[in-house]
């Protein structure tokens, strides 16, 4: 046991040479800030049971006039193999995306609707609609469509056709 004492003293030393009581502080006071830190980090806390029930929706989903579509420039991806909320085989989801809110013709509530691209092939080049209702100029990007939103895909950046999901229905502000 004598060789444990020995090298437990051994090792103290050598770390009190190496640091210093500030140090060592500092150390503890980082540990206690990152600890405080962790529960304030965003975090998708929202669950599929949490969503709202999907809107009634009448309409072809392949027409430029379809309710979803007030705020899409670009090509649908019902047209490309893919539906109004999921895109084609052999295509990525873009990571960013832009807003619009459209009304539903059926129940008459406004809706806030996410705009998809779809990367990783060429453009589908079928059922092009520039329905540009809210539209913002490129210095408000989350409101424009006029960007190339594959750009942020670690994929690829061709751009293929747009999506349309329906996150939820749009609250005024009182």
């Amino acid at each position: 046991m004598k060789w444990l004492d020995k090298f437990s003293e051994n090792s103290a030393r050598s770390i009190a040479r190496q640091s210093s009581r500030r140090s060592f502080i500092a150390r503890i006071g980082t540990l206690m800030v990152g600890t405080a830190v962790v529960p304030l980090l965003p975090v998708a806390r929202a669950s599929e049971n949490s969503r709202p029930p999907a809107p009634t929706e009448t309409g072809d989903p392949q027409s430029c006039d379809y309710w979803r579509y007030c705020a899409v420039d670009g090509f649908l991806c019902t047209c490309c193999g893919g539906s109004y909320s999921t895109c084609p085989p052999g295509t990525t989801v873009s990571p960013i995306t832009w807003m619009g809110t459209c009304t539903n013709p059926v129940d008459g509530k406004d809706y806030i609707i996410s705009y998809n691209d779809c990367c990783g092939k060429s453009s589908c080049g079928r059922c092009l609609c520039n329905t540009n209702k809210g539209d913002r100029p490129v210095y408000q990007p989350f409101l424009s469509n006029d960007i190339n939103w594959c750009a942020g895909s670690a994929v690829d950046i061709s751009y293929n056709c747009s999506t349309a999901v329906v996150l939820g229905l749009a609250v005024a502000d009182s």
